[in-house]
């Protein structure tokens, strides 16, 4: 890939003199800040849009997966999401019969446009892509798939839709492999077994990813997107910060070494034109240092170093009673049996366990969003609670600009851009909620967190769609925040800063867990919990 361009329609340009390459068998990522255009490049690859300029080649068979990937319509089956991401020549046969089935059902086929398009999905190795469909669905849904044609995809967890996808993705041989955010929506055990899967994978990778475990363990290049184009680290992310760190360091120094040189070239210049004004036998010499001058000016200055993305979360929180909340024979429908504890201030908790045992119904139980349907929650004096939610979902903010939330609580239109441009956020102070990309949502509801200075503050996956630049400024802030914490998350690196962690096992246990360790052995193998030497069930023995 050289010199690639690209502008949204209507928008400015998003990035331009994009050029990288990699390597057969390697698994790079992409990174940069939330909106440079990484999932941009992985869609022109792919063939969805096309570039402005530049050029790109793949080298053999690509199968790609998009971030929203399971996001389904209303209706929509799990064959109308796996054949999405078949390859090209069965995507359209599917596509095609799916259509030509509905035709058969409303009448307006007479059966001719179906048995064409029925021997066409078989001729092209449709019936062995349905086998693979089969075995993929086995390993990944708890229930049984019986029929891919009837079985709807809201019927399935987004981790569950996730896992079947990218098992298909990484077991299908495929030359080249596009990933957007493949570990979105799974959970710590299924991401372990997503590292696992792409180790083992001998496609070529590009993914897109904001989890920094992930990346420390699988990518053998990172590629960034941020200034004017890109520039590549061809090792792993755990030496990726230092790596551009001595960058920007050498780019400033190449900078000033170019403008030294350049400030020497025109004093020479002038110095020989006024002595050419003196004696005219100088004035060959005078016109070489002048030309000299023009060429080096013409040739241009180094790059600077990349302005860093400057996020200041500044989240102050207030002193609370020492009792936070208390939890007395706590449980909600199914997901978990009736536990007990105690929340204490200052402390950082971390909910954690599978997808669909209960950690986010939980929190919202803790919010006074929905009561428990057993046992009782009671809150200490001076608790003000502040919710942050998984998908920004924020129907109070629907219809109304960034300018308009924030002015809602600082009150000053002055201070709230002041707010926002902390934020990366004031070139949008005037676009509404509805159009923000998902990390500008969430510095937005992180932004109104701060603002409205809670001292207990419930975080459901608060960095799923931050970058990783925002993901360390949100966890900087909550180092110095003067409150509380609850937290669902299945980010590693910003669970690690945690204090103690409640886990939710799918059989309905709840377990207390001292440290980030122990909490990870238990995430490991879930089933052996209870031989944990340091787990405390919270669970009544009796329920």
């Amino acid at each position: 890939m050289s010199d690639l361009a690209y502008a949204p329609p209507g928008a400015d340009q998003l990035f331009f003199d994009v050029g990288f390459g990699v390597a057969p068998g390697e698994h790079a990522a992409l990174v940069g800040a939330n909106g440079v255009g990484k999932s941009t490049v992985l869609r022109i690859l792919s063939g969805v849009l096309e570039a402005d300029e530049g050029e790109f080649s793949l080298g053999g068979s690509v199968l790609s997966m998009t971030q929203d990937v399971g996001m389904a319509r209303p209706g929509d089956t799990l064959r109308e999401m796996l054949v999405e991401v078949a390859p090209a020549t069965l995507r359209t046969a599917g596509r095609a019969l799916i259509a030509a089935e509905r035709a058969l059902i409303d009448g307006t086929d007479d059966g001719m446009q179906y048995a064409t398009a029925l021997a066409d999905w078989g001729d092209l190795g449709g019936y062995d892509l349905e086998a693979r469909w089969q075995a993929a669905a086995q390993r990944s849904v708890k229930t049984p798939v019986d029929d891919f044609s009837t079985r709807l995809v809201s019927e399935l967890s987004g981790g569950e839709r996730k896992r079947m996808v990218l098992d298909l993705l990484l077991t299908s041989g495929a030359d080249i492999l596009l990933l957007d955010e493949p570990d979105n929506y799974l959970d710590i055990p299924t991401r372990a077994w997503l590292e696992d899967q792409i180790r083992a994978c001998r496609s070529t990778i590009l993914m897109v990813s904001h989890d920094r475990t992930l990346l420390e363990r699988v990518a053998t290049k990172i590629v960034v997107i941020e200034g004017a184009g890109c520039w590549v680290h061809g090792g792993s992310y755990t030496t990726f910060p230092e790596a551009r760190a001595k960058r920007q360091e050498q780019l400033g120094d190449e900078l000033k070494r170019w403008n030294d040189e350049e400030r020497r070239l025109f004093h020479h210049m002038k110095m020989m034109k006024q002595r050419a004004a003196q004696n005219f036998k100088n004035a060959t010499k005078a016109n070489a240092a002048e030309t000299r001058w023009e060429k080096f000016v013409a040739a241009g200055p180094p790059p600077p170093p990349v302005a860093d993305q400057q996020i200041h979360v500044r989240l102050r929180g207030a002193d609370a009673a020492r009792r936070v909340a208390r939890l007395e024979g706590v449980a909600i429908g199914n997901l978990f049996r009736p536990f007990s504890d105690e929340i204490h201030h200052g402390e950082r908790l971390g909910l954690i366990g599978p997808n669909g045992t209960g950690k986010s119904h939980l929190l919202r139980a803790l919010a006074g969003t929905v009561p428990p349907d057993h046992g009782a929650i009671s809150y200490g004096p001076r608790t003000s609670i502040g919710t942050f939610t998984q998908i920004n979902d924020r129907p109070d903010f629907i219809g109304r600009t960034c300018l308009d939330i924030v002015g809602e609580r600082s009150f000053d239109d002055e201070k709230s851009m002041k707010a926002l441009a902390r934020y990366g956020l004031r070139t949008n102070a005037r676009q509404g909620f509805d159009t923000l990309s998902g990390g500008q949502k969430a510095r937005l509801e992180i932004l109104c967190l701060e603002l409205e200075g809670h001292n207990v503050l419930l975080l459901d996956e608060p960095t799923d769609n931050l970058d990783i630049e925002s993901s360390e400024s949100l966890e900087q802030a909550l180092d110095g925040f003067e409150g509380t914490v609850v937290a669902v998350s299945h980010d590693r690196t910003f669970l690690a800063k945690f204090d103690r962690y409640l886990m939710i096992t799918d059989d309905g246990g709840v377990y207390e867990l001292p440290d980030y360790d122990v909490a990870m052995q238990a995430l490991a193998a879930p089933g052996a919990v209870d031989g944990l030497r340091l787990a405390k069930s919270l669970t009544s023995p009796s329920a």
